[in-house]
């Protein structure tokens, strides 16, 4: 999956799942900031449709294997994935 090309609303539903889907918002994406998400997050569907459309909004890094994903930097789950 290449996110720079973005994903579509159904591909990001499923790698969302069950998961808070508020975890895959980049805090540092400008549209994140402008609509004071932090504070005002908006609701799942509008969440993975503007992700979808804005491929930026979406944290990265982001490693999928299965239905194991890791969202953001983390030096410890990257360790455990290469055991």
């Amino acid at each position: 999956m290449d996110l720079n090309k973005g994903l579509s609303e159904e591909d990001l539903d499923r790698l969302i799942g069950k998961r808070d889907y508020r975890l895959f918002l980049n805090a540092k994406n400008e549209l994140y900031r402008e609509r004071g998400m932090k504070d005002n997050p908006p609701s799942r569907r509008e969440a993975i449709r503007l992700m979808a459309g804005h491929p930026n909004l979406i944290r990265r890094p982001l490693l999928a294997a299965g239905s194991d994903v890791v969202i953001g930097f983390d030096e410890a789950r990257y360790r455990e994935w290469l055991k």
